[in-house]
């Protein structure tokens, strides 16, 4: 921990206040438990312990709150250093209250020490707890942006590999179209144009539900210039529906271009694609479902999308979406559910 600027870890959260309270009673009962000299005088002492174990390590953690910022122009290992100074600084104050409370109340549960020694020592340990508090959450959230970046990486990696793809069959639709209508296919352009300015031209990797609707909707004008009445879509679509909600950039897409593909296109009459949407409780729940294929496949066919799609899921919201896929009833049927704060 020796980089200059790199802040301390961030006390100021409950959660992080609750493991600074969970490392401190495990300290305490190992005290307790240890066979090196430690008496530990029964139940009673063992709870009056844990007591003054959490009042200290609240104080700890409220301390450690409000320094954190002042002390982040410091090199790590300075104000790490000061950080646990300080928290054994305020422990000996506290423990040295606590041993004249505990004389003048004449509870004598810790008269057989002395007050330097019970005072230092006590302070010692919270400070040396405090450092390795500190190095364990500083590894930890370290730790957690590397895997973040790694997820980033990852999902930028998965998007470059889906771009390309949709438009070279957003560019084959137009090159059949050219060959039949010029005046439709120079419009098909015009319409791609807008399609990739809406989809590409931002650097973030994630989207409003409203825009990732947009560019599905555009998609499937350009599809239906080539399939015309074949392909029909019927959406069903709340207006309570949370149109900010951000989502993985081009994540519907690819299953709407699936669906066309695999469902609709292969066969004569066309067929139809239902959307149902809904939000409730924070979450999105979106289910898609269109024809098999003549020879009642069709699911293997989206399968690539399914597991781009399935794993960009996973980098993004790390195990709180899911995506389900079934033949029901002569369709193939994609549940897609996501949290939508």
């Amino acid at each position: 921990m020796s980089r200059r600027g790199q802040p301390l870890p961030d006390f100021c959260r409950p959660p992080r206040i609750a493991a600074v309270c969970g490392i401190t009673q495990l300290a305490v009962v190992l005290l307790f438990l240890s066979p090196l000299g430690v008496h530990p005088g029964g139940l009673t002492a063992f709870l009056a312990a844990s007591a003054f174990g959490q009042w200290l390590a609240l104080s700890a953690a409220v301390l450690l709150c409000r320094i954190g910022p002042m002390l982040a122009a410091l090199p790590l290992v300075l104000a790490s250093a000061a950080a646990s100074t300080l928290v054994g600084m305020v422990t000996a104050l506290a423990a040295w209250l606590l041993y004249v409370l505990d004389r003048e109340l004449q509870y004598r549960a810790l008269q057989h020490l002395g007050a330097v020694q019970f005072s230092l020592g006590t302070a010692l340990m919270m400070a040396l707890l405090c450092a390795v508090m500190l190095r364990y959450f500083y590894v930890r959230e370290q730790w957690q942006a590397q895997v973040k970046a790694n997820a980033a990486a990852s999902l930028q990696a998965l998007q470059a590999r889906i771009n390309p793809h949709f438009l070279f069959n957003s560019m084959n639709t137009i090159a059949a179209l050219v060959r039949k209508d010029a005046a439709t296919a120079e419009r098909a352009i015009e319409d791609l144009s807008d399609l990739f300015r809406a989809a590409l031209g931002d650097e973030r990797a994630d989207a409003a539900l409203a825009e990732e609707l947009q560019v599905v909707r555009q998609y499937l004008a350009i599809e239906q210039l080539r399939l015309g009445a074949r392909l029909r879509v019927d959406w069903h679509l709340p207006e309570s529906l949370p149109q900010q909600c951000r989502l993985p950039r081009l994540l519907l897409q690819p299953l709407f271009e699936n669906a066309v593909l695999h469902g609709i296109a292969p066969r004569p009459e066309g067929g139809e694609i239902r959307v149902d949407a809904e939000a409730a409780n924070g979450r999105l729940r979106l289910t898609l479902s269109n024809p098999l294929a003549p020879d009642g496949g069709g699911v293997h066919g989206h399968g690539h999308a399914l597991v781009s799609v399935t794993r960009r899921l996973e980098l993004y919201y790390g195990g709180r979406a899911r995506l389900q896929s079934a033949r029901e009833d002569g369709c193939f049927v994609i549940r897609l559910e996501l949290p939508c704060d």
